[in-house]
């Protein structure tokens, strides 16, 4: 492939959510001392990075509703973003809404605020792209811009499983969705 062809190939992309995810769901995180990753985490994300740019996409309303500030959510973010990272997995960057759903605003899951602005700022193919996460929000997100969303069972995964339709994807947790995306042609 000449230089100007790869130029013009746009870059996959895997969209995951914080909480119940990546890291233990334990409410609205104000201090780093409160993360606790999956074990799956790192090794999963290793894998995944060689043929995915990586993203974090969070909702914290505990924001919006004032049961966090937003310095806190801050924090923890930087606090995952930089553990991955020393754990040897590049995450590209970290979206956080910090809305309530009342708000109606542009940014909170299933919108596809985040998603559309990572595709432009690093040239991703939303069609070939996943979105991870524990919530319904999570699967509809990828689907609304025609990637694939993938259900995980952990965090709060069980509890609102019954609001997914029965025919998406639904895996045990982190590993196995790298896996399922791994398995995947290019």
């Amino acid at each position: 492939m000449n230089q100007s062809a790869e130029n013009s190939v746009k870059s996959r992309a895997v969209f995951l959510d914080r909480d119940g995810t990546l890291i233990e769901d334990r409410g609205d995180l104000r201090d780093i001392s409160e993360v606790v990753f999956f074990p799956d985490t790192f090794d999963a994300l290793r894998r995944l990075q060689d043929s995915y740019m990586l993203f974090i996409v969070t909702n914290q309303s505990g924001i919006g509703k004032g049961s966090i500030r937003a310095a806190e959510a801050d924090k923890v973010n930087a606090f995952v973003f930089e553990q991955l990272q020393k754990e040897g997995v590049h995450i590209r960057d970290v979206y956080c809404c910090p809305h309530r759903r009342e708000e109606l605003c542009a940014c909170i899951k299933p919108k596809t605020y985040f998603l559309e602005r990572a595709a432009r700022e690093y040239g991703l193919d939303l069609f070939r792209s996943f979105s991870v996460g524990d919530h319904p929000h999570d699967v509809f997100l990828a689907e609304n811009v025609g990637g694939i969303g993938i259900y995980v069972l952990t965090g709060h995964g069980e509890k609102h499983r019954g609001e997914l339709p029965s025919d998406r994807i639904v895996l045990p947790g982190i590993r196995e969705a790298c896996d399922w995306i791994l398995e995947r042609p290019a």
